[in-house]
């Protein structure tokens, strides 16, 4: 079975879609074959990997954007469609993604109002609630992917509540601030309530053909996303340091301790291994990526860099090296 990690936090701002686009094409370098899935309805993972051409393609009547594809279950009107997904500009390797679409926020109301109906067995709204997650499995089977990351919005919605629901694995970037602070105290109840209700889903569903998310994502750690960079030994600024040390207690009492009751945690030998990574702020290396579609390290001259800025993309995939090994961990059969 496909390693599905979702890349997902209640909130917004922290380079999510930027990391894990990066990490993603590491993944694809080093041999993996890697679909990406974007379920943002803000669809900067598709902009950051698709051109503008594509793009409208995946949107047309006839398009394989994630909308697209499961929008006859939202329309009440049949079931996923079966769309292969799009090859990622610049990749080396074996990268996908399916491409988002701004109308999959529509799908929200649908699922809202199912929700409760699935809960109890109803066959039709079981495929609703499950429409993403079959319509990802179809993909990822048809490009052979080795591992699925599927870029959430910031949101504890019932679209993020059906895409999370099908995921092995979930990693939180976090900035060290008030805001990602409080928003683990969130998440941890959120997950919980969660897993109750998928647990009823899957217990009220008496069907063997439609293949139904478990709602147990198992949490493998967090990320720290856009710190300043500061000479110092925790390479911070000195505020952000404050907001570091209250992160690391409220990830684990919000929820690594709310989640190992259940199961939903993966058990690292020390509270250090949950921090999976440290990504610092790239400053204007993002908005040469972004225009060149490329990953930062992959940027050169060709693509307006000069000087220091050259050298410094280059260097920057030794920011990601620590979590793409750690999925390959993962993903490997005997983890």
């Amino acid at each position: 079975m496909t390693t599905i990690i979702s890349i997902f936090n209640n909130k917004g701002g922290v380079g999510k879609t930027t990391y894990m686009y990066h990490v993603a094409h590491m993944l694809a370098e080093r041999g993996n074959k890697v679909l990406m899935v974007d379920c943002d309805s803000q669809c900067n993972l598709t902009a950051y990997s698709l051109s503008d051409t594509e793009i409208r393609r995946a949107w047309a009547a006839e398009g394989n954007s994630i909308f697209r594809n499961i929008e006859p279950v939202y329309r009440a009107l049949g079931d996923i469609r079966q769309r292969s997904p799009s090859r990622v500009q610049h990749a080396k390797g074996d990268l996908f993604i399916i491409p988002g679409d701004l109308r999959l926020s529509d799908f929200e109301d649908r699922l809202g109002d199912t929700w409760n109906s699935a809960k109890g067995g109803s066959e039709s709204d079981v495929r609703a609630q499950s429409a993403i997650h079959r319509y990802v499995e179809f993909a990822a089977e048809k490009v052979g992917a080795d591992i699925v990351l599927m870029d959430l919005g910031p949101n504890l919605g019932a679209l993020n509540r059906a895409v999370l629901a099908s995921s092995t694995y979930f990693i939180t970037p976090v900035a060290p601030d008030l805001f990602s602070i409080q928003g683990t105290e969130n998440l941890g109840n959120k997950l919980v309530a969660w897993r109750k209700d998928w647990d009823q889903v899957n217990q009220a569903w008496r069907g063997n053909e439609i293949s139904i998310p478990n709602g147990s994502p198992t949490y493998l750690g967090y990320v720290i996303q856009q710190h300043n960079v500061r000479s110092n030994p925790e390479g911070m600024t000195a505020g952000w340091q404050i907001y570091g040390n209250e992160l690391v207690p409220a990830i684990m009492n919000n929820i690594v301790a709310k989640l190992r009751p259940i199961g939903q945690v993966i058990n690292w030998t020390s509270v250090d291994d949950y921090k999976l990574g440290q990504i610092p702020n790239l400053h204007s290396l993002i908005p040469y990526s972004m225009d060149a579609k490329k990953p930062i390290f992959y940027c050169n001259g060709s693509d307006g860099l000069k000087g220091a800025h050259i050298t410094k993309a280059r260097e920057s995939v030794e920011h990601f090296e620590d979590i793409v090994e750690t999925l390959e961990q993962v993903i490997d059969p005997d983890f």
